[in-house]
């Protein structure tokens, strides 16, 4: 079991509650497909994906990145069990789309990059370890069915 200091615990709580889903989402999931496009493999039915502008103008990406953060926010309620909170979101990924679990640990930098983008300077080495302090229990958590 994880242990979460009261800062870490309200961090957390205070990123999520101010993040602008829509735009926020979308921008780490075309970030990952854009600087790793060996992930694009796990979204062919999404259509065009052949070049950046494609990628961040694709209405499917934006949605699924909308979507992620949104899985997300169920970490954010659980976070004294965010390993039976994802159990099965593990299984989906490992057996049935195959997706490689180390895409968790890339989607979860390009999260971290463009949270630390849009808060700018009151995203400090404190706030940076408590986000991706959380990020960790939730990507290890996803990748638990692999093991």
């Amino acid at each position: 079991m994880v242990v979460w200091t009261d800062f870490e615990r309200g961090t957390i709580q205070d990123i999520f509650s101010n993040m602008e889903y829509e735009v926020v989402g979308p921008a780490a999931l075309s970030r990952c497909l854009i600087v790793y496009p060996w992930t694009q493999r796990y979204f062919g039915n999404f259509g065009n994906l052949y070049n950046a502008a494609a990628i961040m103008g694709n209405p499917l990406i934006a949605k699924h990145g909308t979507t992620i953060l949104h899985g997300l926010d169920r970490g954010v309620k659980n976070m004294d069990n965010i390993k039976a909170t994802y159990a099965e979101l593990s299984v989906l990924h490992s057996e049935k789309l195959h997706v490689d679990p180390d895409n968790f640990r890339l989607i979860s930098d390009c999260l971290t990059i463009v949270i630390a983008a849009r808060m700018g300077k009151d995203f400090t080495g404190e706030v940076q370890a408590a986000f991706q302090k959380f990020i960790a229990v939730v990507v290890n958590a996803l990748g638990r069915q692999y093991h």
